[in-house]
């Protein structure tokens, strides 16, 4: 029993010994809490400048304060984007510029597992089409099939992630 309880004490530690490694190599990204109208529209000339012909996105982070991100996100209509889920945190785009068609619901096709907590796939069959224009917002809940159909022209997005908070049993 002694034996069992000190291995037990020993893997913790040792546990936790590795994941304060793991957090010192890989800190969290520090703080960004403002981006001036002048930041965005040099980000916006910045993807239009810097994305690869065939690069369906470029991605720039715009705040952060973790775990919560805002990222400035430009589309090219021609370049097929894969869908996605987001298993453990909703995503909310707003639209800055341009305009296209968001799919949201439905099935991924050939889903495959990108990492833990999320799944790409080539589109989305069935759920729902949505114009989508300038100034538009959209919500899309945590495991919840999303896909840009359409893009007409450019489309640049606000996306924002956000991780849902656990669910709580109440205690007896």
């Amino acid at each position: 029993m002694r034996l069992r309880v000190l291995c037990t004490i020993l893997t913790l530690l040792m546990t936790a010994a590795i994941a304060r490694q793991l957090t010192a190599q890989n800190p969290p990204p520090p703080p960004k809490l403002f981006a001036s109208a002048a930041d965005v529209t040099a980000m916006i000339a910045k993807a239009k400048a810097e994305r690869k012909p065939d690069q369906p996105n470029f991605i720039q982070p715009i705040v952060g304060l973790a775990p919560y991100t805002a990222n400035l996100e430009h589309r090219v209509a021609g370049i097929p984007a894969p869908a996605s889920v987001h298993e453990r945190e909703a995503e909310m785009f707003y639209v800055v510029e341009g305009s296209g068609t968001l799919v949201t619901g439905g099935k991924l096709k050939d889903e495959k597992r990108t990492n833990a907590e999320n799944l790409t796939g080539s589109g989305v069959d069935g759920g729902t089409p949505r114009k989508i224009a300038r100034g538009d917002w959209v919500m899309v809940p945590e495991k919840t099939p999303h896909w840009f159909q359409q893009i007409d022209g450019t489309i640049v997005l606000m996306s924002i992630h956000l991780p849902h908070a656990p669910t709580t049993t109440p205690s007896r």
